[in-house]
């Protein structure tokens, strides 16, 4: 298979109140990213069901901060990248999320068929998208306690300066993968 001609790079996360949470640490990795790729501001886009974009005119790379909760992010994922596919065929979608079994910054790359672990993003998404897609997992670490309760108060609180250092700095990591599926790879 022929690599793909264009990167939708696509985050999810939650809006406002929870933007700056770190379960919305997709969102923060995706609007670093913007700095290397030298993408003009990412404005709403309703063809990309109302989500944020921006082109790189640096590489053939396409970034979109989902409008949408984390749980419920598949179908506009998918009516997105319908909408990018019709530009730019060939595409291919690659998901930002956050990934709660990684250290905090540790970027982890995946096939869409691969499980979800329990990420409701993401089964939202295997729901919408089904396969054909890769997810870029950004770590955020875990808490001590693994009762469901608690899991949902580390990832829904704000996250803190070092944290939001820590997940920036990853970045680059994250433009490596992105250019080694630009150039084929798996």
């Amino acid at each position: 298979m022929p690599p793909p001609t264009r990167l939708l790079v696509a985050s999810i996360g939650n809006p406002a109140p929870y933007l700056n949470t770190l379960h919305s640490a997709g969102h923060t990795v995706l609007r670093a990213l913007t700095v290397p790729l030298s993408t003009p501001p990412l404005v709403k886009s309703r063809p990309h069901a109302n989500g944020l974009l921006a082109h790189s005119p640096t590489h053939p790379i396409t970034l979109w901060h989902s409008p949408s909760m984390m749980n419920i992010s598949g179908p506009a994922v998918a009516t997105a990248f319908r909408a990018f596919q019709k530009e730019y065929p060939g595409a291919a979608l690659v998901v930002l999320h956050d990934e709660l079994e990684s250290a905090l910054g540790v970027v982890s790359v995946r096939s869409g068929e691969r499980g979800t672990k329990g990420h409701n993003g993401l089964r939202s998404l295997a729901k919408a998208v089904g396969g054909g897609y890769t997810r870029v997992g950004v770590g955020i670490g875990r808490p001590v306690a693994r009762e469901g309760g608690e899991v949902a108060k580390y990832v829904l609180r704000k996250m803190t300066g070092g944290e939001r250092e820590a997940l920036e700095g990853c970045v680059g990591g994250v433009l490596g993968e992105l250019e080694r599926l630009l150039e084929g790879g798996k």
